[in-house]
């Protein structure tokens, strides 16, 4: 995947190494800072909180967006994800003009171990999410190693070609990327919250079942963004496909299943056969038409 010397996104924010921003709070010497406004200014204290509050916050995102004693290697993980966050917000900004709409691109955030969201607690165990509540997609960059050694199936490879996949998988990342990004487009179209609604008025089994229909659609807009990207930029490379095809059938709920527990128990899944997710990325990224995503008929 040919991907450096490309935009790279404003909507990444880096938290690994600590010191990242964290959801919601203002810390105590901020209240003390308002409170002095109030006792010795006169300044209304709901306004000197609020002040104060966007003050930290703001510091607290400067600190987030820039963390300190990065390795060479995080650094080109960020200029990585950052590049394809970007190639996301070209693609689907020109998707949503062609049908008069604006898009309003998501935030990313790359954390280390745990994090907040507006969704709860980001735990590198949970894999990438998408959070609809603060519009911000959460990864731990640790699951792109961890992914890479899941798709090394064979233990005799000498350390070349280990090397040599190691830099070619990095497609397969950028399909999880998309795949999250999709759920954002997913929100903004009002699909998700439908979904949610139908979920609550169905039975388990139902309401995985619609899951698995929203997951899938999201396999499909991440083909379509590798459609539309590929026109633009003819970013891939040999092999990308098969990558992404791999990928895909990793994740697939009965491969998991089958892997972790030894059998597979259908109504329980939430996110699709490991044939569905590939044959859903397939569709998005032969057509490029999100007309052709429509999983929840038939």
């Amino acid at each position: 995947m040919r991907w450096k010397g490309r935009r790279v996104s404003e909507n990444l924010e880096d938290r690994r190494g600590g010191g990242g921003a964290r959801a919601g709070g203002i810390s105590i010497l901020g209240l003390i800072v308002a409170f002095i406004a109030w006792k010795f200014f006169g300044v209304d204290p709901q306004m000197a909180y609020q002040a104060t509050k966007q003050v930290t916050s703001a510091g607290q995102g400067q600190q987030g967006a820039a963390p300190q004693n990065l390795s060479p290697e995080q650094k080109e993980v960020a200029a990585f994800v950052g590049t394809v966050l970007a190639d996301t917000e070209d693609t689907w900004s020109q998707i949503f003009q062609q049908q008069g709409a604006q898009y309003k691109p998501p935030k990313l955030v790359m954390f280390s171990g745990v994090d907040r969201s507006a969704c709860g607690t980001a735990e590198s165990a949970m894999g990438p999410f998408y959070c609809p509540a603060d519009q911000t997609v959460y990864i731990d960059t640790s699951f792109f190693k961890a992914m890479r050694q899941q798709m090394d199936i064979s233990g005799e490879q000498n350390q070349t070609e280990l090397a040599a996949k190691d830099a070619a998988g990095d497609f397969a990342q950028a399909y999880v990327i998309a795949h999250e990004v999709g759920h954002h487009v997913q929100n903004l179209l009002g699909i998700s919250a439908q979904v949610q609604k139908a979920r609550q008025q169905s039975s388990q089994a139902q309401g995985n079942q619609l899951s698995v229909r929203l997951e899938l659609q999201a396999d499909c807009l991440a083909g379509v963004w590798a459609n539309r990207t590929q026109q633009r930029t003819q970013f891939l490379e040999q092999g990308d496909i098969e990558e992404a095809m791999d990928a895909a059938h990793k994740i697939g709920d009965d491969y998991l299943q089958r892997k972790a527990q030894g059998q597979v128990v259908p109504d329980s899944f939430t996110h699709g056969t490991s044939a569905q997710r590939m044959q859903w990325f397939q569709t998005g990224l032969k057509s490029g038409n999100v007309n052709e995503c429509d999983t929840f008929s038939g």
